[in-house]
């Protein structure tokens, strides 16, 4: 069904219609296709399609014969609304086609505030919001992305989950789907053969053991059949470093976050950061070659005619070959009036040779991530960077014509004191009083420092997944410490809001008892919760009333490093006994090393997943990475 003459009258009552339109350049459309896909992001087209992971999928889908991948997006909250009153169930955009005609759906979980925008996703598409409501014809809901690393709070909503990387994965799922479904088999018989692939995890296999039943048997799962798998391992792509670093990519009709020409030059982080889950999610480190990235660059800019590239990653001027493949970018795009951006620096690589090879002839704002205000506590969390690595960078990037900075820090974090607190505040004011110094002086006046300030989110699969959040009352406490601490006026401070990232906390923490708190708060109006004017902290405190729910204990309750986590099932490769290792040494405040240029950490994810890092060079010391301390265990 194609539901464009039921849509088109109602765009003049949307904020954005382009939201809503197909055809865009670079879109693939397989209409004779037999089995389709539809991959969704749960949020506005603005967020969703500049999502590198979406365009990924959709093109490894519709590579396969006979199979097509379409995009579907969350409308805007106001024009869910009146499709809900004109009864318009959710659209693909290729074909605008209903989503519950697909035969399988994928959703991605950006983040944890995401979760009420699945249940109006599917609500919205006319789909059960529960995996056991669903019957044979419906599609399959497939899970994956950042918070499938604890697919718990989510699990009664999906089908299956896909855990780990999909390029090989998904399509391996979906031709699962499709074979057996063609020989006539049932919604349970094709579940089950999922469970039997790598990094595919089905929840409705397992039953929710009680908190004294985990701990007593090591899992919070019990296997309703006898070749459930008890521990899901992630999936990786092990092609990564040799698959072309430009594929396809769609220029949409209106401005999107991050709109621009984005290439992958590397995946993965072995730095170690104990708060950090991507880095514990995508290791081991993986590079692209120079050849492979720069002649992407090239490939991508003539395609899409983006004026602007941003070469991503974790970490990208970690990358062995960072400096040669940002010389022959600039020197390809020279004349052209091209941007070149490395969102990521990183403090102990960024020198005077660095900033003048990103700097480009349009220099917006830079961020560099201090992540905390004292020498001490940045060791307790392994950011081996230093103050001298900081003012060296403002140093470098000042005197090479930047007159705008962003240094985040995170309050709340594991050991934090007010001192730390201060230090946020005196470190922020000595990086503006180096700024002023490396300008001539009457630019002084243009120079801007300000601080963003993160509460500390304990993450499922980390050192400081044990860990509990401090309370939001006593986050605002530290905020005001910090403001009240900073003397310049020249230095601005943002804060994050602490009841949304309570909530974080809780659906990163959480076990299944968690879904029950998302349906109910969505029944309540919450949705959009990311969003400052959406956000409602009323349905999520109702909700929490109405099923007896301490999200409290979820969200700041501490454990030992014994204590069998409800995400424990579910493997990124990384042991949870060096996860231990590594929180202990944090009480320490001793650091561990980055194993691409020192030795290996034993977090064991390379013998586990059977691949070591990939580099297209050795990758040589600097800073203060070749200054990290030697870990005593």
């Amino acid at each position: 069904m194609n539901l464009w003459p039921q849509l088109e009258p109602l765009l003049l009552q949307a904020e954005r219609p382009a939201r809503y339109i197909n055809h865009e350049f670079g879109c693939v459309r397989k209409p004779d296709a037999a089995f389709r896909f539809c991959m969704i992001y749960p949020d506005t087209y603005e967020l969703g399609q500049a999502n590198q992971a979406l365009r990924i999928l959709v093109n490894v889908v519709n590579a396969v014969d006979d199979m097509a991948a379409e995009r579907a997006f969350l409308p805007a909250p106001e024009f869910c609304d009146v499709m809900r009153k004109e009864h318009l169930p959710l659209f693909s955009l290729e074909s605008c086609a209903p989503v519950n005609e697909f035969d399988v759906i994928g959703i991605t979980l950006p983040h944890e505030l995401a979760a009420t925008n699945i249940l109006e996703t599917l609500d919205l598409a006319g789909i059960g919001l529960h995996a056991s409501d669903r019957g044979e014809d419906d599609p399959f809901v497939f899970g994956g992305g950042p918070c499938a690393f604890n697919p718990e709070p989510y699990a009664p909503f999906f089908d299956a989950f896909n855990i780990g990387e999909g390029e090989e994965a998904l399509p391996e799922g979906l031709m699962i789907v499709r074979d057996m479904r063609a020989q006539g088999a049932t919604r349970s018989e094709i579940l089950h053969a999922l469970s039997q692939l790598d990094g595919w995890y089905v929840p409705s296999l397992y039953a929710w053991r009680t908190e004294q039943d985990a701990q007593a048997t090591g899992s919070w799962l019990e296997p309703l059949t006898p070749d459930a798998p008890t521990t899901i391992e992630k999936r990786i792509f092990e092609g990564f470093a040799e698959s072309p670093a430009w594929e396809p990519c769609i220029v949409p009709f209106t401005e999107v976050v991050h709109d621009r020409l984005n290439v992958e030059v590397l995946r993965g982080c072995a730095r170690g950061c104990r708060f950090c889950q991507a880095g514990m999610m995508y290791r081991p480190v993986r590079e692209r070659s120079a050849d492979n990235i720069v002649s992407s660059v090239i490939a991508g800019l003539e395609a899409t005619g983006y004026d602007e590239v941003s070469l991503t990653s974790l970490s990208t001027t970690d990358h062995s070959q960072i400096a040669e493949i940002l010389t022959r970018v600039n020197k390809a795009c020279e004349g052209k009036g091209v941007r070149i951006s490395v969102p990521s620096q990183r403090l102990d690589s960024f020198g005077v040779d660095m900033a003048e090879l990103v700097a480009g002839q349009k220099k917006g704002g830079l961020t560099f991530a201090p992540e905390a205000g004292t020498q001490r506590l940045r060791n307790v969390i392994n950011k081996n960077v230093t103050e001298d690595d900081l003012f060296g960078a403002i140093d470098a990037a000042f005197a090479a014509g930047w007159r705008r900075c962003k240094l985040y820090f995170m309050i709340g974090l594991p050991t934090e004191t007010d001192e730390d607190i201060k230090g946020i505040a005196s470190l922020a004011q000595r990086a503006y009083d180096r700024a002023k110094a490396a300008v001539p002086p009457e630019q002084r006046g243009a120079i801007r420092m300000s601080i963003s300030c993160a509460l500390f989110v304990p993450k499922a699969q980390t050192p400081f997944q044990w860990d509990g959040q401090i309370a939001p009352d006593e986050a605002i406490r530290r905020v005001n410490l910090l403001r009240n601490s900073v003397k310049y006026k020249a230095v601005d401070v943002h804060w994050h809001d602490p009841k949304t990232s309570f909530v974080e906390a809780v659906m990163s923490r959480g076990g299944r008892e968690a879904a029950a708190w998302v349906e109910q708060a969505w029944m309540r109006g919450a949705r959009f919760d990311a969003w400052t004017e959406c956000f409602n902290e009323q349905a999520w405190r109702d909700a929490a009333e109405a099923i007896g729910l301490s999200p409290e204990a979820i969200a700041q309750t501490s454990y030992e490093t014994d204590y069998v986590m409800p995400w424990a099932h579910i493997s990124t490769g990384a042991s949870q006994k060096w996860l231990a290792r590594e929180r202990r040494l944090a009480e320490r405040e001793q650091t561990t090393p980055d194993c691409t240029y020192e030795q290996c950490s034993a977090c064991g994810v390379c013998p586990h997943l059977g691949i070591d890092n990939m580099l297209a060079k050795p990758r040589v010391a600097s800073g203060s990475n070749s200054r990290v301390a030697q870990e005593g265990e």
